[in-house]
């Protein structure tokens, strides 16, 4: 059942809201202030309080304290780039996809019927666990996680670690 707006505010004394179908400043057009008052009130940046971050350690500092109340001061630290070891990361899904690659280029070389991969001369200094590996290798490398090392020695391969 279909109920009018009319029916609907007289059953609940609501008023209809009256829309304002134009913008205010396309109705003041040919008001030079527009109802601002004389000389400019209401124009420039100073009833902003002012360009950009101005003000925020004075006039807007309760606007700092409830919006932003880490604009000010140091936080944390940076540590020296020397001293930040990017890790350079492959997966055994990639690994055992290079392998046919890498042997065929004469990086790797095979040993019966184990390969013997130095990741670290392979430019990477840590293997992760994530994809399946279906050959047997001996992997040299700085870094391992638990999950890889269980999956190379599951297949019946061997992990050495290095010193870095």
């Amino acid at each position: 059942m279909l109920v009018s707006r009319r029916e609907v505010s007289e059953k609940y004394s609501v008023r209809e809201m009256v829309v304002r179908r134009e913008k205010k400043s396309r109705s003041l057009r040919g008001w030079r202030t527009h109802g601002w008052g004389r000389v400019g009130q209401h124009r420039r940046s100073g009833g902003r309080g002012g360009r950009g971050h101005a003000g925020m350690h004075k006039h807007m500092w309760s606007w700092i304290v409830k919006y932003a109340p880490d604009w000010f001061g140091k936080h944390g630290f940076t540590r020296p780039p020397a001293l930040v070891k990017e890790s350079k990361i492959i997966n055994l899904a990639q690994l055992d996809e290079k392998i046919p690659e890498w042997v065929e280029s004469g990086i790797i070389s095979k040993e019966g019927d184990t390969y013997l991969i130095d990741v670290v001369k392979l430019g990477y200094n840590k293997v992760t666990g994530s994809g399946r590996i279906t050959k047997k290798i001996k992997l040299y490398t700085l870094s391992i996680t638990e999950k890889a090392r269980k999956k190379i020695e599951e297949i019946g391969g061997e992990v050495i670690l290095l010193k870095s």
